[in-house]
């Protein structure tokens, strides 16, 4: 059975520094300070032993159709059918859009991309992105002054480091892992980052050797993460991996030799490892369908050494884990959701705002609280995850009032009274511009927004057709006409993504 390989230093931060305050002076009064806040320190630490960790498992474009409790046949995910079987799948769950940035900005905002700052996979050069401002009111801002331990171990994409969208910037106590989407591509790169400080992957001596397998290093590093955590600080532990995301690459290993043979196979000829290796390209591959399949299963991997480590650290009655991916499936590389029906019953892949390229596999387990098994059609999305997770820590006070994200705790725990969302609205500055609506049944979208910014809608009855195969803009013109409505209301102008003639 393959296990992660690299033993690491365990140096991690201890949890959040609570310092007792100290009363210098006469000895009676020191005594009487002591006698005061006793009692006051044991209830917070009650406190803290009862809020829930929260572990959230995000996969880089995996398809709703790429797991089993989705209805997969050819690739194995035993540990996240068990997570459906130990906790609630939603149906109708979206990403914050269909490409990485601005799908995970709508996750640290609780704004959907109509509203967030970060609208669009833009790279700063020499490494990074365009970065998040510093607002103290991020996700893990948030989750931090509600005295949680804050980590994130994979791939950021949300600012280069020394910038406003710094990990350690943006309310993380740690990160370590990939700080570029493009060197991401790379699943042996010549470094990561530990922190705000390079570290060199020497064992792959500059993209000329396959040595230490990055996702392998990075999934060591947060087992030894939860190694290092306690009942007496609460924690949540953000896992943004880029499995399945090309390159098609994986350890020639036991999962990748149990799918070898089992299909038909095109190789992809790509841009290799060498000397003049580039740090965004993607990896020659003879068996494509083998490789992704062996991805999508180690990400399953993964998630089993996760509950493992929980379950043996005496952590697991009181964590929840939640996992989704951030937007459709990708085409590049090699890759072939076509062949694995990775959207699912949907059309579109990566990209699109189609349902295959938005809708997401999503679950979340919770012992004690989420009844096992169960299923839900509750329509949420990336951006209600923020106050989610807010509430889930015991702040919700802290929730600003200016987010498009509604709590989906009640529903989590069966409670009446959830409240749902008017519309959905997301849109896309690649491809000429695209935008969509979700609202009840009827689907939205707007091709070509840079050409004819009112241009002419589709319109999509989900219920009959989820599959969004019958246009059916011509019959319905009132429908259209409060889609137009809401695409104009719900998009504000963005000087860092516009489209064009904005």
């Amino acid at each position: 059975m393959f296990e992660v390989r690299y033993s690491v230093a365990k140096s991690y931060r201890n949890g959040l520094l609570r310092q007792s305050l100290t009363l210098f002076g006469l000895l009676g009064l020191a005594l009487y300070a002591n006698a005061q806040s006793g009692p006051t320190d044991k209830r917070m630490h009650k406190a803290d032993k009862q809020r829930p960790n929260i572990v959230f498992l995000l996969a880089d474009d995996l398809g709703f159709g790429d797991v089993g409790f989705n209805g997969q046949s050819k690739i194995r995910t035993p540990n996240l059918d068990a997570l459906a079987k130990d906790g609630k799948m939603y149906t109708h769950f979206y990403a914050g859009t269909s490409i990485c940035a601005p799908s995970r900005s709508t996750l640290l905002t609780g704004q959907h991309t109509g509203h967030t700052y970060i609208r669009g996979n833009k790279s700063v050069e020499p490494e990074g992105q365009e970065p998040l401002p510093k607002t103290g009111k991020g996700l893990f801002d948030l989750l931090h002054q509600a005295g949680y331990h804050t980590a994130a171990f994979g791939k950021w994409g949300l600012g280069y480091i020394g910038s406003t969208g710094d990990p350690l910037q943006q309310g993380l106590d740690h990160f370590y892992g990939y700080n570029s989407q493009s060197l991401a591509h790379r699943y042996y790169p010549d470094h990561l980052w530990d922190d705000d400080k390079r570290v060199e992957i020497t064992g792959n001596a500059h993209f000329t050797k396959q040595v230490v397998y990055a996702p392998d290093l990075i999934q060591q590093k947060a087992l030894d993460y939860i190694d290092q955590q306690s009942e007496d600080t609460p924690f949540f532990l953000f896992l943004p991996y880029i499995l399945p995301h090309a390159e098609l690459y994986v350890p020639d290993d036991s999962i990748f030799e149990s799918y070898k043979g089992r299909f038909t196979e095109t190789p992809y000829k790509g841009k290799d490892y060498g000397l003049n290796a580039i740090d965004h390209g993607y990896a020659s591959q003879q068996y494509p369908h083998a490789a992704f399949a062996a991805m999508v299963t180690r990400l399953d991997l993964y998630l089993g050494q996760i509950r493992e480590k929980l379950k043996e650290k005496g952590l697991d009655k009181n964590t929840i884990i939640v996992f989704t991916s951030d937007n459709g499936p990708h085409i590049e590389g090699g890759a072939d959701p076509e062949f694995f029906d990775s959207n699912g019953p949907f059309r579109g892949v990566k990209r699109d705002l189609f349902e295959g390229g938005i809708r997401e596999p999503f679950l979340i387990s919770w012992p004690g609280k989420i009844k096992p098994a169960t299923v839900s059609n509750h329509v949420s999305t990336f951006w209600d995850l923020y106050p989610t997770f807010i509430s889930l820590a015991g702040s919700k006070q802290l929730i600003p009032a200016n987010i498009d994200g509604i709590s989906m705790v009640d529903d989590l725990v069966g409670k009446s009274g959830q409240k749902s969302h008017d519309y959905l609205y997301f849109e896309l500055h690649e491809q000429g511009g695209k935008q969509a609506v979700v609202k009840g049944d009827w689907k939205a979208i707007r091709l070509h927004v840079d050409k004819n910014p009112n241009g002419p809608l589709l319109l999509y009855d989900l219920k009959k057709d989820p599959g969004e195969t019958k246009d059916l803009s011509g019959q319905y013109p009132e429908i259209v006409k409060q889609m137009e409505g809401i695409m104009k209301e719900a998009h504000t102008p963005s000087a860092l993504f516009p489209f064009k003639g904005e």
